[in-house]
Order: C-alpha cells, then sequence, then structure tokens
C-alpha cells in the first residue's frame, strides 16, 4: 500500500450542503495558511516527550522482564502500553534520521513481546495474562499508524515481523469488541482502529467491522446537548435515579471522540458528522479560558488531571481536524497543547498544574499516550484546516447561567468568574461510590485574571485502577468545597447526597444559584440528632462570588463549610483577622472574608495536595458558632 495522508481531511469538501455550517465551504486543502506558531509548539513539545522518553527506557539485555521498558518515575510497575510509544518514536526517526529513535522504537515493541503479548493477539495492560486486554485498540492504532506512515525507515524483517504482529492484534479486536462490551471509549475508538487496520492490511473484513461499530455509536449521545455517554461499567449502565446516562468529559474529548472525527472524515459519514458536530460544540463549552478541561463532574474523574484524562491520548484531533467548522475547535487545540506544555518538566508530561512545584513524579503514562496525536497532527498537517487561537473559546467569553439537563451540571460566568455546580448523581460503578462533584457543589471556581481558584477531587481519593494512578502523597484532604460534619468518626456530606436539586436566577447583575441538599455519609445515610439539611447559595457578581450556607433546623455537632483554595506552597497567606485572609498570586491578591473565623484544616506542611486534578490548595474551613444558621464567605480580586 501506497505511503499516503490516511484520512485526507480535504475529504470533508465531499461533505457538502448537509451540514449547516459555511466553514465547510472553506474545507481543508493541502494550501491551508497554517499558524507556523502551532507546529513549533507540537514539533517542539514532540521532540521534548519523546527525548524524556528514551532518557527513562531501561536497557538491561540481562533482564527481559524490564529491558527496552519505559520506566516510571512515579510508579513501581511497567505500564503495559508503554509500546504506544512507537509511533511517536518512529515519527522522530523519520523526520529527523536520528537512529536512536528507531532504537526506541524496536525496544519498547520488543518489551511488550516479552512481557504483554498475548497468543490471541491481544495485548495486556500489566504484564499478568490474565489482566484486561482491551488496551490492544490502541497499540494497534500506534502500531498501524507507525508503520503506515514511517515503515520505511524499518529494516525489511522488523518491518514484516511488526505487520504479521499487527494482524494478530486486529484480529483480536475485529473477534472480540462489540458496541457494548464494556466503556464506550473501547468500541468507540475500534470504530476508527479497524478501519485504519484494515485499510493498511487490506482487510475488509476489518473495515465492514468499523462500519458496523460506526452505525450503532450513533445512538450514544445524549438528547438534549449530544454529549457521548456510556462511561460506565456494564452492570451499571443503568440510567440514574434522575435519569441521567454516565458521562466522562476526560475520556470523551481524549480518546472516543477523536477515533470517530477521524472515521467520519475518512469516510465521508455525514450522519456521523453531524452528530459529532453537536457533540463537540458541547464537550467544548467545559474547557476553562486557560485550555483546562472542567471534568469536576465527570463520572471517570478519578482520573482527571485539570489537562485532560490520566491515561488518554489528548484532544488535539478531533478538535484540530474539525476546526474549518468551528475556528474556536482550533483555539481548543492550541490551548490544551499549551497547557500540557506548561505541565512539562525534563521530558515528561505532569499530572496537573501543582506537581512540579510539589515535587510529586510524574507517571510516564502522560507522555507515551499524549505524544500520539501530536505525530498524528504533524503526519495529516498539509490538509489539516487553519488552527489557530484567533477565535474565542464559549467560556472565555461567556455570562450568565447555563443548566447542562443531560447531566443536571450548571455553568455560570459573570465578569471574570467561572464557575460549576454539579447535581449530577450518575456513577462509575454500581458498588463503590468514587464521587465526583455532586450534590450541589461547586466543581470549579475560576477567575481569568489569577486563574484557577477551587477545583474538585473525589470525595476520597481511592486507586480506582491501581494500575493507572498514582498513590495519593500524605494525608488525602477532598479539595471539592461542601459542608461537613464528623458524627461518632464518620464523615457526612453534601457530596453524597445525589437527589440534591438545584435552581438558579440571573437578576440586576447578580446570579444566584442555590443547592438544596443533605449530609449524608458515603452510605448514603443521613445525619440524624444535627442538622441535616441546608441550602447552599453561590452569589456571583462580577467583583466577587459568594457562598452562604443556611439551615433552619438546630446545629448540635461541630459543622463546617471547606472552602479549599488552589495555591501553591509559594503564594503568601496574610491573615489580616480571625475572619479576613488574603492569598498573593501572580496576577492579583485574593481575599476571603467570611462571618465567622477561617481556620485551616490540619495537613502536613504548608499545603495539602490531591492527585485529581493535580494541585495544591489551602484546606480552609469556617465552622457555624453556637446558634448560628447562616455562614458567609465571600472572595474577591484586586
Amino acid at each position: 500500500m501506497k505511503r499516503r495522508n490516511f484520512l485526507q481531511l480535504s475529504a470533508l469538501a465531499g461533505v457538502g450542503l448537509t451540514l449547516p455550517m459555511s466553514g465547510l465551504l472553506n474545507a481543508c486543502s493541502s494550501h491551508a495558511e497554517h499558524s507556523l506558531e502551532f507546529k513549533y509548539l507540537i514539533s517542539g513539545l514532540l521532540k521534548d516527550w519523546s527525548d524524556g522518553m528514551l532518557k527513562v527506557q531501561i536497557n538491561d539485555p540481562s533482564n527481559l522482564d524490564i529491558h527496552g521498558a519505559l520506566g516510571c518515575p512515579s510508579c513501581s510497575h511497567i505500564h503495559g502500553r508503554c509500546m504506544d510509544a512507537v509511533y511517536p518514536f518512529l515519527y522522530m526517526a523519520d523526520k529527523t534520521g536520528d537512529q536512536k529513535y528507531v532504537e526506541g522504537a524496536k525496544l519498547v515493541m520488543l518489551w511488550a513481546e516479552n512481557n504483554v503479548s498475548q497468543e490471541n493477539g491481544a495485548w495486556t495492560v500489566i504484564k499478568n495474562p490474565k489482566s484486561w486486554k482491551g488496551i490492544t485498540v490502541f497499540g494497534a492504532i500506534a502500531l498501524a499508524e507507525a508503520l503506515h506512515y514511517h515503515g520505511h525507515v524499518l529494516d525489511d524483517a522488523t518491518k514484516q515481523a511488526w505487520t504479521k504482529r499487527l494482524e494478530k492484534a486486529g484480529q483480536y479486536i475485529y473477534d472480540t469488541f462489540t458496541i457494548d462490551f464494556t466503556n464506550i471509549n473501547y468500541p468507540g475508538t475500534a470504530v476508527y482502529g479497524l478501519n485504519l487496520i484494515g485499510n493498511v492490511l487490506n482487510r475488509d473484513d476489518f473495515k465492514a467491522k468499523s462500519k458496523k461499530l460506526a452505525a450503532e455509536v450513533k445512538v450514544y449521545f445524549t438528547e438534549n446537548e449530544g454529549l457521548l455517554f456510556g462511561e460506565c461499567k456494564k452492570s451499571s449502565s443503568k440510567l440514574s435515579e434522575k435519569g441521567l446516562h454516565g458521562v466522562d468529559l476526560g475520556y470523551n474529548v481524549e480518546e472516543t471522540l477523536n477515533s470517530l472525527v477521524m472515521y467520519a472524515i475518512k469516510e465521508k459519514d455525514d450522519e456521523l458528522l453531524q452528530i459529532l458536530t453537536k457533540s463537540l460544540n458541547s464537550h467544548l463549552e467545559f474547557m476553562l479560558p486557560d485550555g483546562a478541561w472542567d471534568n469536576s463532574w465527570g463520572n471517570r474523574m478519578y482520573k482527571w488531571s485539570y489537562w485532560g484524562s490520566r491515561t488518554c491520548d489528548g484532544s488535539q484531533p478531533a478538535f484540530g481536524m474539525m476546526a474549518n467548522i468551528n475556528p474556536a475547535f482550533g483555539t481548543a487545540a492550541v490551548k490544551n497543547t499549551e497547557l500540557l506544555q506548561r505541565c512539562t518538566a525534563d521530558g515528561l508530561i505532569h499530572g496537573g498544574p501543582g506537581f512540579i512545584e510539589a515535587g510529586i513524579p510524574p507517571c510516564v503514562h502522560h507522555t507515551f499516550t499524549h505524544a500520539k496525536p501530536l505525530a498524528a497532527l504533524l503526519d495529516h498537517w498539509d490538509h489539516l484546516p487553519e488552527i489557530n487561537a484567533n477565535t474565542s473559546l464559549p467560556r472565555a467569553t461567556a455570562d450568565g447561567v447555563k443548566h447542562f439537563k443531560d447531566l443536571d451540571v450548571y455553568l455560570f460566568a459573570r465578569g471574570d468568574w467561572r464557575g460549576t455546580v454539579s447535581a449530577y448523581d450518575a456513577e462509575y460503578h454500581y458498588k463503590y461510590d468514587y464521587r465526583q462533584a455532586s450534590g450541589g457543589a461547586l466543581g470549579v471556581l475560576y477567575h481569568n485574571k489569577v486563574g484557577l481558584l477551587c477545583a474538585a477531587s473525589m470525595a476520597e481519593y481511592a486507586l480506582v485502577e491501581k494500575n493507572n494512578q498514582q498513590v495519593q502523597p500524605n494525608k488525602d484532604i477532598c479539595l471539592t468545597p461542601r459542608i461537613e460534619t464528623f458524627k461518632d468518626d464518620v464523615w457526612y456530606t453534601n457530596l453524597y447526597d445525589l437527589p440534591a436539586t438545584v435552581s438558579s436566577k440571573d437578576e440586576n447583575g447578580k446570579i444566584e444559584l442555590i443547592a438544596d441538599t443533605k449530609l449524608k455519609n458515603v452510605d448514603r445515610k443521613e445525619v440524624t440528632g444535627t442538622a441535616a439539611a441546608f441550602d447552599i447559595a453561590y452569589k456571583c457578581s462580577a467583583d466577587k462570588t459568594e457562598i452562604k450556607v443556611t439551615t433552619q433546623q438546630d446545629i448540635i455537632t461541630q459543622t463546617a463549610f471547606v472552602l479549599p483554595i488552589v495555591s501553591p506552597s509559594s503564594e503568601v497567606v496574610t491573615t489580616i483577622t480571625e475572619n479576613k485572609i488574603t492569598i498573593q498570586k501572580p496576577e492579583g491578591l485574593v481575599t476571603i472574608a467570611a462571618n465567622a473565623p477561617i481556620k485551616t484544616k490540619e495537613m502536613e506542611g504548608k499545603r495539602t495536595f490531591n492527585m485529581v486534578p493535580g494541585v495544591e490548595a489551602l484546606p480552609l474551613e469556617v465552622f457555624f458558632e453556637e446558634g448560628q444558621k447562616e455562614l458567609k464567605i465571600a472572595i474577591e480580586i484586586s
């Protein structure tokens, strides 16, 4: 098969006017004016990451258990998917002519064959042959792209062996994957994977299976906002009590939507492109002005790393390749890449903006997955639409309140303030509660001048995927703003009140969202013998955000509103009075005042650190005083 641009993005012109977007009239062509600045950014970042991966690659021929693998600075085990690096390594070998990248690619493939390769064509997520094999689809795509675009840099024997291995992997995917056999990210990604492998190997049966999955995936988009759903264990794939589907922003934008966009463009699937355009626009509403993905509410947010999801590929292909339909998609691709660059040190991506300053080592998994979409963009560069950051993101210019009915999540914006309030009750797992922002909680508070102020974490940090998450350092302190009380050493908080409701109004320049919520424990049992029912009012005007917590019941047990403020340990905190503090950030002064004393939770050091979403924070708490039934907290920026 002659080497060519696999997707031929200029094929979008063939979609015609069935899509109501004038951008398609100016569809991509090889003469498109690109942002060279963006190309330099991704090219430089890809080289930095590739060199960073080579630096941690293990070269020990005497020990085949580790020889060729990418060592992980943070994890005690080898990540079985490290062979995904074969694609960025071969890209770099082709573009630079440097043999070290060919050797790096051969070594990761050698390690995979010696350690995670199975007779049935699968690869496993760790060395245990009984471990999860669905990840085969990601390795197969990486190998197929590497062979298709850059296989000519390999010797014939290696190229033939890898091509044969790819066919075995393709056969496993073909035989095993159905649209509903697990979380939607796997069959959704197989839509592109089987099509790609089928074209590379001339396997019409693979392509036919891809087309079947593509037809079936079209019903996996929510009714109102068109959000991709299906990120939940099959045993809990039923609707939530509120009738909501399992949706995870991180997996959607960084993995599944990429696959579906690349397939739809290649196959000129007009209907799927229509669906995807609506879906991308809805997902884009959650990108913060700094390029972060607000997955505070997502039901797999245990892997939320502010820039995306810990083990996914990155959102650049889907949004970059559709930038001719909505130029803001291009802005998203640029802004998120810039954020990834800010989270990179010593050639590896760190799992959030607070890692580097906190001295938390990075997991190499982030880098070998996120390198692949950058290579893909560069391999399609001549056929991409114009990609730049000239068009504002929706949340950068937003004003008012937007309710996502399919999530029961509210976004609010006034002046420079941006926030998220969640009453989303869908769960990832039917048995264990990995609680994302819910119960009327504030998932994110952001200010255009000083950046991130609040960001939800898991209620209690748990290694839901022990092979794909880092161990929490020091004491686990939840970062989600909340009401809490402890009775008989049991924690009760609004975060576990899944039936909580939120109402909103926007009058006279002030937005107000009121959460009607109850304090419950992890088993969803309401606290007794003290106040359980509360209202949390979030009030936002151009000059400040206020939080008012009220109850009509008697507070017998010590009860507080906890307000963790995102703040690296280098920022100076000043106590003005017992009810007022300031935090000096690089771009402004944050003032927090309350109608009761502001305390700080007991912690090790000057800040607490949480793996989700990878930030340091100052865990403030304000207790109801005796007889008090209303707390008021105001946050201002100067």
